[in-house]
């Protein structure tokens, strides 16, 4: 058996745990730039605001129905998610994290009402957390998805599903749509909507010869999850990836080349930073520049530069001046950049490093000093050690609505007073 955990409205519930006068009342989170809405408590869903609706957009209906505004406050989130897998972590034999709000579990060697221990799960977590979790088990992760959103669509379920009846995933499954099965895609989606495939019993349906052909593999493995075939292997390993990107959107657009290669610099240690952190190396790097698509009136430039490494490296420094030298080809005069950003690629273990015979770089010592800048700034915060090319302010991001820190920042930890 596989079980999902799926904290809901998780943004959300994390700024509801410190402010708990918010509960059962209209709370949005926006993206970064306060630019669109990232995540929506109930009462706004039943309102009828859309994810990822621009916030200028229903300005009216947040005015009008009181809703309560934040910033995206990743800092609190990241914290408030390694508190729920912390916590779901020392009640099952194992566990693989899918994202920030969601992970399977590992359920071999779980014995006893497995109903109960759902309800269980999801009551430690908010116990120990401040956030509500839905669990659904199931005998697939496809399935068990499913059963976590039962548990938000129906309070009676007390946070926990175990779904295995075969006749009431058929019932289940008859009501589910199409476009909330995990794997599913949008395009997918709009195919089978034209054979009249509407829910997740009709998918089913489908000859598997025929899912196959139109949907490949992954459309097969679907298919079969669905029947209770468990397909999607369980590992408790990140995968390490094969590109690794750092973007943003700047609150406002950035027209001299100094602003701008401190930001993009700022990328680079990001990325350089999760390259590390997986182990690997990286030969090519593209720093990319776009500008406000919204102004037809302005001159306007999507452009990158790939620039290639003769030995494969992790270093910051390295990695920052090629990068800072392609971005000054890129940069134009009189352009104003909206967005900028930086993409690692040919990623591979650090293990297996290809020396060049006219290599002039000490790879010792800028090992050595890599290693030191990670333990400084995992130890006293991002950043307290950086190249000097990196803005010292930051991200150039509006963030109009950000609440405190209150778990990650001394001067924002909540003071209760006698």
């Amino acid at each position: 058996m596989f079980a999902l955990a799926d904290c809901n409205n998780f943004f959300v519930s994390c700024e509801r745990v410190f402010r708990p006068d918010l509960e059962h009342k209209p709370v949005l989170v926006l993206s970064n730039n306060d630019g669109c809405v990232v995540s929506r408590s109930n009462e706004v869903k039943a309102l009828g605001v859309k994810m990822g609706v621009p916030v200028y957009q229903i300005k009216e209906i947040v005015d009008r129905n009181h809703i309560t505004v934040f910033s995206s406050n990743f800092a609190l989130y990241g914290d408030l998610s390694n508190r729920v897998h912390y916590t779901l972590r020392q009640m099952v034999p194992d566990m693989e994290i899918y994202s920030i709000d969601e992970a399977f579990l590992d359920l071999r060697g779980v014995e006893g009402d497995l109903d109960a221990f759902a309800k269980r799960v999801s009551k430690t977590c908010r116990r120990n957390t401040g956030i509500p979790v839905s669990v659904g088990i199931a005998p697939t992760k496809t399935l068990a998805k499913i059963a976590s959103k039962l548990c938000k669509t129906y309070p009676k379920l007390l946070g926990g599903c175990y779904m295995h009846c075969t006749e009431d995933i058929e019932k289940v499954m008859k009501k589910f749509p199409i476009d909330d099965v995990w794997g599913i895609g949008r395009k997918h989606t709009k195919f089978l909507s034209m054979l009249g495939v509407e829910t997740a019993w009709d998918f089913a349906q489908l000859n598997p010869e025929f899912v196959e052909k139109q949907m490949s593999v992954t459309g097969l493995r679907t298919w079969r999850e669905l029947h209770g075939e468990p397909c999607i292997d369980f590992t408790n390993k990140e995968p390490a990836k094969q590109q690794i990107t750092s973007s943003r959107s700047f609150s406002k657009e950035i027209f001299d080349l100094e602003p701008l290669r401190e930001q993009v610099s700022l990328f680079v240690s990001m990325v350089c930073e999760k390259l590390r952190k997986q182990h690997c190396v990286c030969n090519q790097a593209m720093p990319f520049v776009l500008t406000n698509r919204h102004k037809d009136n302005v001159p306007q430039q999507f452009e990158g530069k790939i620039v290639t490494f003769q030995v494969a490296t992790d270093s910051t420094l390295e990695i920052n001046s090629a990068v800072l030298l392609a971005l000054k080809d890129l940069y134009r005069k009189g352009y104003g950049y909206k967005k900028a950003g930086v993409i690692l690629s040919e990623i591979s273990s650090k293990k297996t490093v290809q020396s060049a015979f006219f290599d002039n770089v000490d790879r010792k010592k800028q090992d050595h000093a890599m290693r030191v800048m990670d333990m400084i700034n995992a130890r006293e915060g991002k950043n307290k050690v950086a190249v000097a090319s990196q803005d010292p302010e930051g991200i150039r991001m509006n963030r109009n609505h950000l609440s405190p820190q209150y778990t990650t920042k001394w001067s924002d930890i909540i003071v209760v007073k006698a």
